[in-house]
């Protein structure tokens, strides 16, 4: 996946504007459905307005086709994680002025579990680090292939596998019961 820093503007305005509507009303939902599922409503609308703005600026660079989709959610990623580096200072600065226990922002999934295996399977989702959360986010939420996940991830395809393969050994060892590597 190319870098999302530079610009790439090539070809008439009148082209990229038309790419780029195609691009916005074939993807917006899924682009949104993927920062609901990883930040709160308030910030998810925030997050998939600025992947759309990244999108725009780097129209040219855009694949076509059904990849277009999986470079989205690769800048979607960024800006997810972006918004999330943010919510962490943000809440460090107000806890140090204020002088308080530092307090945890709940991400969507929080909002709408209820069943306890859920509870401990999102509890020990947790306690992997932020690859690995993503990788089985990316199967199970996005429901994408592993080589759809490999292209998100910018990572050769068995890349992608091990990453799925280990993330999945260590959810299991945290729940305690296997833990299905196809999304249901």
């Amino acid at each position: 996946m190319e870098s999302l820093e530079t610009d790439v503007t090539v070809g008439s305005p009148a082209d990229q504007e038309a790419r780029f509507h195609s691009l916005l009303t074939q993807n917006y939902d899924d682009v949104l459905r993927y920062c609901l599922r990883r930040l709160p409503v308030t910030d998810a609308n925030d997050a998939a307005s600025d992947v759309f703005v990244v999108a725009w600026r780097r129209i040219d660079a855009a694949p076509a086709g059904g990849d277009t989709r999986l470079w989205l959610y690769g800048i979607a990623r960024n800006v997810v994680r972006n918004s999330r580096r943010s919510a962490r200072r943000s809440i460090r600065l107000r806890t140090k002025v204020a002088g308080l226990a530092p307090e945890t922002v709940d991400g969507p999934e929080r909002q709408v579990v209820q069943s306890d295996e859920l509870r401990q399977a999102l509890v020990a989702l947790d306690r992997l680090s932020p690859k690995d959360q993503e990788v089985l986010r990316l199967r199970a939420m996005e429901r994408l292939e592993i080589d759809e996940i490999a292209r998100v991830l910018d990572c050769s395809v068995e890349a992608a596998r091990k990453r799925f393969e280990r993330a999945t050994k260590r959810l299991q060892s945290k729940v305690g019961n296997p833990v299905p590597t196809t999304p249901s």
